[in-house]
């Protein structure tokens, strides 16, 4: 099985090359597309691939994992969705509330433990955005935190910074049944 970066790389002038990508990321980027845009989880991950696709050449193996990068090709793709999707409410509804405008509504709905989820949601609310996003690629997407640096465009050592004041943050901010059941998933 021929490595990610090596199929990227060939996929420049043999086209086909590019298949095997899309069989092996299709669900995990999915996954992650789903978790936060559910209704337009399919669409979105057509435009992944062909954004993925449009853009093979700027992959850059020295910046990351070819899992890394496509993992940012999706979150380019939803940010723009969202940005998309906001000025049409904002242009035909009036300005939606703060419970229905979070994009993490579905993190409590992924939880097994019913009762840690209302604490834990609002804690990774009360995370900064980029802090949060980082850790969700971790846990969520299981991305390393090099994959998930790439994934969002900021240096290897700063990501895992920031994954690490993260989790001490939530792991801080968590008392009881929580802080317990949570430890050795975020120590």
């Amino acid at each position: 099985m021929d490595p990610d970066e090596d199929l990227l790389a060939r996929s420049a002038r043999e086209p086909t090359a590019f298949e095997p990508l899309v069989a092996r990321h299709s669900s995990a980027l999915h996954g992650y597309l789903v978790r936060r845009a559910p209704a337009a989880a399919d669409d979105l991950l057509s435009e992944v691939w062909l954004q993925a696709y449009a853009h093979r050449g700027t992959f850059d193996a020295a910046r990351g994992s070819a899992r890394g990068w496509l993992f940012g090709v999706a979150r380019n793709v939803l940010s723009r969705h969202r940005q998309t999707t906001a000025r049409a409410a904002a242009r035909t509804e009036p300005e939606p509330d703060a419970t229905t405008a979070d994009p993490w509504q579905a993190v409590d709905q992924r939880l097994d433990a019913a009762s840690v989820a209302p604490e834990l949601r609002r804690r990774l609310a009360e995370l900064p955005s980029a802090e949060r996003e980082l850790l969700l690629l971790v846990a969520w997407e299981q991305l390393t935190p090099a994959e998930a640096a790439a994934a969002v465009g900021i240096p290897a050592g700063t990501a895992r910074s920031r994954l690490h004041r993260a989790r001490a943050r939530l792991r801080d901010g968590l008392t009881g049944p929580a802080r317990t059941t949570l430890t050795g998933d975020f120590a």
